[in-house]
């Protein structure tokens, strides 16, 4: 495949690890975004790498591969780009899950005998274990789960890490570039007309994460993606308080839920700066990207349930993001049956930074048709949730 061109459009973390391992292959690689490299979804997200939140099925699966290299890709990185390597703060910390009501404690044990059978490691842990290993949490818990396998990254570090190594295996990154019409002929995608000009290539890849719904209608193959918003509060830096990713055992439900209304459940971690982030909320309210104060207190409230000992610390900022969300809360990975030449990689909602990684190893393994790491059918684009609701239809641009 030595001298195939692919423009890969979106440089967030799954646009970047697409670049890396596209690069790698041998192909020729351009990196498109119409702003700065993960400077939107990626620059806003936690870093997680979790397989506690997963039930059995193809993500938890997608979870699991990307669990397995990550470590194997930072490895690689190490190898020829030392610092970069570093900054990701690759953090194998683990995860707790916390119940605070019988219901909450039989969904949780429900719901992690699911996950054993498909391979995640758990561990029960009793009010004295919990103690020894979350001094601060609360006391008025009913069950508490340790998934040793989650892990935690710097999100933007992690991104510019994987671009910086697709840029030294040849890929070129091209910025302030905003892509406007697909060009066709045939049924096929040929270039993309962009802010800077015309570019043309055998494949593009549409890696925009939350605006993969909006450039795939420019492109002329609508998918349904959208953004769901999501909120986050930074405390002030803090002597050790944190030292797992805690959160309620309510936070499973708000992932898998497709409501539109505001849910929130108390995501509660740290960062090697002694910050420690508070998450979550999940509402789907388009771009507007305003902070709405009723929303960041009642962050606060259900994290001050599972860490009382945060009552007091002061919030130096909030920040929130846009994740892709699709109907069915699977990501997106494959062909466009519609428009040859065009693959999607997308929809990852709030779990992109850590199915990164799998995603890119998946579509790579699909564009060379080579055997791949686990069954991408799930993924496909031609199911129900993506291209329903009269997404559908292909215009062809004159050259």
């Amino acid at each position: 495949m030595y001298g195939t061109r692919v423009v890969v459009l979106g440089a967030g973390i799954v646009g970047c690890a697409c670049a890396r391992e596209l690069a790698l292959a041998g192909l020729e690689v351009t990196v498109v975004d119409r702003g700065a490299a993960a400077s939107a979804t990626t620059a806003h997200g936690e870093g997680n790498v979790l397989v506690s939140d997963k039930g059995p099925g193809p993500e938890l699966e997608l979870a699991q591969l990307s669990r397995r290299l990550w470590p194997q890709v930072l490895t690689a990185v190490a190898e020829r780009l030392a610092h970069a390597a570093r900054a990701v703060e690759w953090e194998p910390k683990g995860g707790i899950v916390v119940a605070t009501t019988d219901a909450g404690a039989r969904e949780l044990t429900r719901f992690a005998a699911g996950q054993r059978t498909a391979g995640v490691h758990t561990e029960v842990l009793d009010a004295d274990a919990l103690a020894d290993a979350e001094p601060y949490v609360t006391r008025e818990h009913t069950a508490a789960l340790h998934y040793p396998e989650d892990a935690q990254v710097q999100p933007a570090a992690a991104a510019a890490a994987l671009l910086a190594d697709a840029l030294a295996a040849g890929a070129v990154l091209r910025t302030d570039c905003e892509v406007l019409a697909a060009v066709t002929r045939g049924g096929r995608i040929t270039g993309v007309r962009t802010s800077s000009g015309l570019l043309e290539a055998d494949w593009f890849v549409n890696a925009a994460g939350p605006w993969s719904g909006e450039l795939s209608t420019r492109l002329g193959a609508p998918v349904d993606i959208r953004p769901r918003r999501g909120d986050v509060l930074v405390t002030t830096p803090l002597p050790p308080t944190v030292f797992h990713k805690v959160y309620d055992a309510d936070y499973v439900g708000a992932v898998g839920s497709s409501a539109g209304d505001l849910q929130t459940s108390a995501v509660v971690e740290s960062t090697r700066g002694g910050s420690v982030l508070v998450g979550s909320s999940r509402r789907r309210v388009g771009f507007d990207d305003r902070l709405r104060p009723e929303v960041l207190s009642a962050i606060a409230v259900k994290a001050l349930r599972l860490f009382p000992t945060l009552a007091g610390v002061p919030v130096m900022r909030a920040y929130g993001g846009f994740r892709p969300y699709v109907p069915d809360h699977l990501p997106i990975i494959g062909a466009d049956p519609r428009l040859t030449g065009l693959w999607h990689v997308g929809g990852h909602e709030g779990a992109g930074i850590g199915l990164s990684v799998g995603s890119a190893r998946l579509l790579r393994e699909l564009m060379l048709d080579q055997p791949t790491a686990m069954d991408p059918a799930p993924f496909r684009v031609d199911r129900p949730a993506v291209l329903g609701g009269g997404a559908g239809t292909v215009v062809e641009e004159a050259v």
